[in-house]
C-alpha cells in the first residue's frame, strides 16, 4: 500500500512541475501607456542659414493624427488624443491610448523644434520618400512593453513616434509605426 501511494505522489509531483514555468520581465501598471523614451537629441547646427521654427509656427503636430490612421477601434474615431502636453522635455506630446483584451495598446508622439531627436541605440531603419526613418523594434525586450520606437527628421525639427501593442491584433508593431509616419510625412506642415 505505501508503494503505491508514494508512487502516485511521485507522479502527482512529476506532473506539477511539468507544468510550473517562469514569466520573464517586470509587471506594468495598468492605465500608463509609455514607455521611459531612449531619446537623445542633437544640438542645433551652427550652420544653419536661418532660425529654427519654434513649437508655434510649426502648429498643432498633435493634430495631424487621427484615431482613422490607427488600426484600433475605439467608439468615437472623431475623438481628439487622449493625453496631451504630458512631456515637458518636449515642445509638443500626445498619445491615442486604448484598451484591447485588457491590454492598453496606443502611439505616442514627441516633438521637438528645431534639432532632431535621435535614438539611443536602433535596430533597422527605412526610407520615407527623402527621409530615413530610424528605429528601434523592442518586441521582445522583456523590461518594457513591446513596442517600437521610431524617429525622424520633421518640420524643421525631430519627432518621436512610440507604437505599444502587447495584443498582436493589429500587425506586426513596427509595421503599425511606419504606417504612422508615412501619415505624418503626408501632413508636414511646411514653413
Amino acid at each position: 500500500m505505501r508503494r503505491a501511494v508514494l508512487s502516485v505522489l511521485v507522479a502527482a509531483l512529476g506532473l506539477t512541475s511539468g507544468c510550473a514555468y517562469t514569466v520573464n520581465g517586470t509587471p506594468v501598471s495598468a492605465g500608463v501607456l509609455d514607455i521611459e523614451p531612449p531619446f537623445s537629441s542633437s544640438t542645433p547646427s551652427s550652420t544653419a542659414e536661418s532660425d529654427p521654427p519654434d513649437a508655434g509656427t510649426v502648429g498643432d503636430v498633435c493634430k495631424l493624427l487621427t484615431w482613422t490612421d490607427l488600426p484600433y477601434d475605439v467608439q468615437d474615431k472623431s475623438a481628439g488624443p487622449t493625453d496631451t502636453g504630458y512631456d515637458p522635455q518636449f515642445d509638443q506630446s500626445c498619445k491615442w491610448q486604448t484598451g484591447v483584451d485588457k491590454l492598453d495598446v496606443g502611439v505616442t508622439l514627441r516633438f521637438r523644434a528645431g534639432r532632431p531627436i535621435t535614438l539611443e541605440q536602433t535596430n533597422g531603419e527605412f526610407d520615407l520618400g527623402d527621409r530615413k526613418v530610424k528605429y528601434f523594434d523592442r518586441t521582445t525586450d522583456t523590461s518594457v512593453q513591446p513596442s517600437c520606437v521610431l524617429v525622424m527628421d520633421y518640420a524643421g525639427g525631430g519627432l518621436g513616434i512610440i507604437v505599444i501593442d502587447g495584443s498582436a491584433r493589429f500587425g506586426a508593431i513596427c509595421d503599425q509605426g511606419k504606417k504612422v509616419a508615412e501619415v505624418l510625412k503626408s501632413k508636414e506642415p511646411t514653413g
